[in-house]
């Protein structure tokens, strides 16, 4: 798609372009409410809609509102205080600055009014502030403090906003937004981009490129884990009406395996290369990385290579462990509200017995992480079935019938999604005929990586996957002959 004119004025043209097309789902809908109203005005009962519709309405912009996180005093936590204030300096943020802890692996700065005032709220991570050292979490707040600067200029900050507003119409169920938002979100997409490199630049500049680098990289690696290890473990429990009390320790030992490692960086990688609609507005790592200089320019403030002491380290993370608790909570109610589950006669559905993940035996701990119950796949016939559609090439079909909203799912990445779902099938039943045949475990923290008895480690998911890649069962096949010639 071409627009007229170039520099702001081709900006402007695709701004008020994604603006009228995000504004569309919800006239349309407001239309539809109208029609309806007007045609069955004289029952009491078509007005249920439009109440509905004004809660949500009002609930959203009450939601926006509300501040996020748990706020961090200067007196309570003056170390971090002082790290946040001095970048500040250094970039020369002049804007009262307020900090608040979430959950979650997050970094963000947001404006708001606080006791009649307009400040900016920094947005800070638990798993962050613990894990990084304290150059790291001086780059990561100076890539905030820098990207709010660079979106200082309104045209940025309208395109930016415009983007992340039709971005969000973009779900499996709207695609046929999809021809008219794709051309705008790619045009736009480079824009977006160069203000996070920017931003990278600034933080470098401050903190060194040593300390971004690893800022990055390691912010990465804790998103991959919690997003994987870490909500796993949260699903897994609650069905035991139980909850992780040391959530965090245990984050950070995962962390730290190296077999955990390799597999969140190619995750982490393999996620961002899935941008189908050109709505991502943060460039791959690797891509942030390269642009970084080569060097630490001169005039580096020196920060530590050691975490931030926390003084309320414990009620933060005693904080952090029961919002995940009250939000697992909700999302249970709602299942069950919906029909999805429904508790036993009698029983009260609550997750209240706190359990220690790094007190489990290896079995019981491989158990949460485990998903052979769930499997399809878990007998001889079905894995030998699967096995033959891998090699005639309709294992896409087969895939469709494990996990039916692969149809969904966007074409160009379709099979991908398709190929991890198989291979995350297959998976279980691999594993366990070649533990049965003398593979022991080579990580506490993944089921799929396997020591053989020769001593050789593998992670049984890769092989999986280039199987599925190349539509030849061989490599797994050779897996399960060792198996059998062990036997």
């Amino acid at each position: 798609m071409n627009a007229q004119g170039t520099g702001p004025a081709r900006e402007w043209w695709l701004i008020t372009a994604m603006l009228t097309l995000a504004a569309l789902p919800p006239t349309a809908a407001l239309v539809g409410l109208f029609v309806a109203v007007s045609a069955w005005g004289e029952h009491s009962d078509a007005m249920m809609p439009v109440l509905f519709l004004l809660i949500a309405v009002f609930g959203a912009v009450a939601a926006s509102r509300r501040l996020p996180g748990r706020a961090v005093r200067p007196p309570d936590e003056p170390e971090l205080a002082a790290l946040v204030q001095d970048v500040a300096e250094q970039l020369g943020f002049r804007e009262p600055l307020l900090v608040r802890i979430v959950p979650d692996v997050h970094a963000s700065l947001r404006r708001a009014r606080v006791s009649g005032i307009h400040a900016y709220v920094l947005v800070l991570g638990l798993p962050l502030l613990r894990a990084l050292t304290a150059a790291q979490l001086a780059a990561v707040v100076a890539h905030e403090l820098a990207h709010e600067q660079h979106m200082g200029h309104r045209r940025t900050a309208w395109l930016l906003r415009s983007r992340h507003l039709l971005g969000v119409w973009l779900t499996p169920r709207l695609r046929p937004l999809a021809p008219l938002a794709a051309p705008l979100l790619r045009a736009t997409q480079p824009q977006a981009w160069r203000t996070e490199t920017d931003a990278d630049a600034d933080a470098a500049r401050v903190t060194g490129t040593r300390a971004t680098t690893t800022a990055l990289e390691r912010t990465v690696l804790l998103d991959a884990v919690y997003s994987g290890l870490g909500r796993r473990w949260w699903a897994a429990l609650a069905q035991a009406d139980s909850y992780p009390q040391d959530f965090y320790d245990a984050l950070d030992t995962a962390a730290g395996d190296p077999h955990v490692a390799r597999r969140a960086a190619r995750v982490a990688a393999e996620l961002e290369a899935v941008d189908p609609y050109s709505t991502a507005d943060h460039p791959p790592a690797a891509t942030r990385l390269t642009a970084l200089p080569d060097t630490d320019p001169a005039g580096v403030t020196p920060y530590g290579e050691e975490p931030i002491p926390l003084r309320t380290a414990e009620a933060l993370e005693r904080w952090c462990v029961e919002q995940l608790l009250a939000h697992r909570t909700a999302q249970h109610t709602h299942r069950t509200a919906r029909g999805r589950r429904r508790p036993r006669r009698g029983k009260t559905v609550r997750m209240r017995r706190p359990l220690r993940l790094l007190a489990l035996t290896d079995d019981r701990l491989q158990e949460l992480l485990d998903d052979a119950g769930s499997s399809p796949l878990r007998s001889p016939e079905a894995l030998e079935a699967a096995l033959n559609a891998v090699a005639d090439g309709s294992w896409p079909r087969l895939a469709r019938r494990v996990e039916p909203r692969i149809r969904q799912v966007p074409a160009s990445v379709r099979h991908a999604f398709a190929r991890d779902v198989l291979a995350d099938a297959l998976l279980p039943p691999v594993t366990e005929a070649l533990r049965a045949a003398g593979w022991t475990r080579a990580s506490r923290w993944r089921t799929s990586v396997l020591t053989a008895p020769d001593g050789t480690t593998l992670d049984v998911g890769d092989t999986l996957t280039a199987a599925l890649d190349s539509d030849d069962p061989a490599p797994v096949l050779a897996l399960l002959g060792r198996q059998e010639a062990a036997v």
